[in-house]
């Protein structure tokens, strides 16, 4: 089976039109049909700054899309008024938003096996009224999922976080026992959905040292040890709290097959270290494959033709295993 994605051109004033074209054109990428949804407008903008960019064919369902080497089939979202590269705009995050929501549309409808994301910008999509922290709770707004976390992958590392998009302040009071638990159990299961058997979780601390025995903070024993101790008893191979500036190098070693972040950051760095280009993010808990670049609209150098497709290449590839194991667990 080769899956079928769509693939959402992201904010039409940044980078996602460009690496959408290359990613296109790019054979690594064959792993998956992709249809990309978004501006038609702004892709064939960015073909005159993509060499060899892919011919464009408008359909208006996955089910017309013809698949042709060298063309590219787009499921294009109007757009009332044009969008200049580079710069803010409620309209390019209107079209961004309006994108995801058709691409959750047909995902739940099985019209498309999966989606996969370029970026948007979050201040875009608050000027047109969507006022999300990202694309991960639009997901889980559109798709009615209470339970979900995001989770980070580069080369051997696989990272799901307790908490994304809040103040440091907020967060502590985010990471409790319930939401340690939940994250656990979301990143136990997303690993067996992807063809592990018995996945490892290393659990990160929040403290210096997972607080050097309560010297630096008190909450790897009173909030996350807890937490492991129940994801043991429930058959989850999990160990922890380990402090976090050793757990990330050990699940790159093979000690664990996906390590827990307790909060944006702590988790961040070590994958965008490892493989800043590379590195994709997964929405786990979802009823719906997503995977997505991990870099935002770039709007700096949006329109140059210089931005790397290769964590968009990446995110197709995530995202045709992710769609092929969920097949392959149905049948």
């Amino acid at each position: 089976m080769t899956p079928l994605l769509g693939l959402t051109v992201g904010d039409p004033a940044g980078i996602g039109p460009e690496i959408t074209l290359k990613a296109a054109r790019d054979p690594r990428a064959s792993e998956a049909r992709v249809v990309a949804i978004g501006s038609v407008a702004a892709l064939r903008a960015a073909g005159a700054v993509v060499p060899d960019a892919p011919a464009l064919n408008e359909v208006a369902h996955p089910r017309a899309a013809r698949f042709e080497p060298g063309t590219l089939d787009v499921i294009t979202v109007p757009s009332d008024t044009p969008v200049p590269v580079g710069v803010l705009s409620a309209e390019a995050g209107k079209i961004a938003f309006d994108g995801v929501a058709r691409a959750v549309e047909l995902a739940l409808a099985g019209d498309i096996d999966g989606i996969v994301t370029a970026p948007l910008n979050k201040e875009a999509i608050a000027l047109a009224g969507h006022p999300y922290p990202g694309h991960t709770e639009i997901l889980a707004d559109l798709t009615g999922t209470r339970d979900f976390a995001m989770m980070l992958t580069a080369l051997k590392l696989r990272v799901v976080h307790v908490t994304t998009h809040v103040g440091i302040r907020e967060m502590l009071d985010r990471v409790t026992t319930e939401r340690v638990l939940t994250t656990i159990r979301l990143a136990d299961r997303a690993l067996r959905d992807m063809g592990i058997e018995s996945p490892t979780v290393g659990v990160a601390g929040l403290n210096p040292h997972a607080g050097e025995g309560g010297l630096f903070g008190d909450e790897e024993a009173r909030v996350i040890a807890p937490a492991i101790e129940q994801a043991r008893a429930e058959g989850v191979d999990a160990t922890g709290p380990w402090p976090a500036d050793t757990l990330f190098g050990r699940a790159v070693a093979g000690d664990f097959d996906v390590a827990i972040a307790m909060f944006h950051d702590q988790g961040h760095i070590a994958v965008k270290v490892l493989g800043f280009e590379t590195g994709v993010n997964a929405t786990i808990g979802l009823p719906i494959v997503r995977t997505s670049v991990d870099h935002g609209t770039a709007f700096d150098i949006a329109g140059t033709g210089r931005a790397s497709h290769d964590s968009l290449v990446e995110a197709i590839l995530v995202g045709a295993a992710m769609a092929r194991a969920r097949t392959d667990a149905r049948s």
